[in-house]
Order: structure tokens, then C-alpha cells, then sequence
């Protein structure tokens, strides 16, 4: 099982195609002659911390925003994890990192996701989404989804499946920038 998980995210990661979507390239598919275009504002959403006090993505603004949609029985989500907390540990001061668990309250509960976060001694806020706000806003259909998301709270790129180091860095340098 390990050995599939290992040979899968080094072979997935040379034959996936290009997974970070900037709002540029998604301009420039719409219509290349209107540079008056700019990027979206970030929609607002609520989720619950691990105390159930509410939360407001609005709330991170100021600094760029890594906006990271998983579940704990997601593979993919479980194999960017460690990439996502060392980027944390390594930026974390200058770049906020939102991991935000699908919590349906059946497959995925509070206690399921915070088990695995400390059975991994990841250190990055988990934020959960009881209610299925934050996953309806942000038209989530399939898990990971991570945005980046600048610290004026503009939505500059997205990327849909699990992602590795360099597509991360790739999406923090966007809105770092």
C-alpha cells in the first residue's frame, strides 16, 4: 500500500497535466483583447474552528492565503499533507494556510479530521466546514481543491487534485508576488 501511494505521486506527478489555473490564463481564454479585466474578490464563507467558534475567510485577509479543501479518507488529500505543513513551517509567518475539512458529520466528523491532524502532528490551522458553506460558495465538486488567494483577497489561482511541492510554491509565488 505504501509502495502504490509512493509510485503513484511520483508517476502522477510527471503525467498530470498543468493543474494550477491563474485567473490570467482563464482571462486570456475568455477574451484575449480586454486587458481591463481583473482578478475575482475572494467569495466570503463560514466555517467553525475546532471550539465551534464561527470563522470568516475575510477574517485572513491582509496576508496571501492558501485555501486547501480536503477530508481525512481522501488519498490525495492525505498525500499533498506533507508538503502543505512543510510550506507551513517554512512560511507560515508571512502566509496563511487554511486547511479547510469537508465535515459532512457522517463519513467526516471533527473528531475523525482532528484525530488525523494530530496523528500526524500537523501544525497548520484546520478550519471545518459543517455546514457545507464554504464547499457551496466555492463550487467544490471533487477533493483537493486549493486556492491562492492574495493578501488583498483577490482569487488568483486554483488547482483541483492533489498537488505537489513545486505546484504549491508555484501557487504561493502568485500571490506572494
Amino acid at each position: 500500500m505504501v509502495g502504490a501511494a509512493i509510485l503513484y505521486r511520483q508517476l502522477g506527478q510527471k503525467i498530470v497535466p498543468e493543474q494550477l489555473a491563474t485567473q490570467d490564463s482563464q482571462k486570456a481564454e475568455v477574451d484575449e483583447t480586454d486587458e481591463t479585466q481583473q482578478n475575482t474578490k475572494a467569495p466570503d464563507f463560514i466555517v467553525y474552528d475546532e471550539e465551534g467558534n464561527e470563522v470568516h475567510l475575510t477574517d485572513f485577509f491582509g496576508k496571501p492565503i492558501v485555501l486547501n479543501f480536503w477530508a481525512s479518507w481522501c488519498g490525495p488529500c492525505q498525500m499533498e499533507m506533507p508538503d502543505f505543513h512543510e510550506k507551513y513551517l517554512e512560511l507560515g509567518e508571512n502566509v496563511q494556510f487554511l486547511m479547510i475539512n469537508m465535515t459532512d458529520g457522517s463519513r467526516e466528523t471533527v473528531e475523525v479530521a482532528s484525530a488525523f491532524i494530530a496523528e500526524h502532528e500537523y501544525t497548520f490551522q484546520v478550519l471545518y466546514d459543517t455546514q457545507s458553506n464554504a464547499a457551496s460558495v466555492y463550487g467544490i465538486s471533487s477533493l483537493p481543491t486549493t486556492f491562492f488567494i492574495d493578501e488583498d483577497g483577490y482569487a488568483v489561482a486554483q488547482a483541483t487534485g492533489a498537488i505537489g511541492e513545486e505546484t504549491l510554491q508555484r501557487g504561493i509565488d502568485l500571490v506572494s508576488e
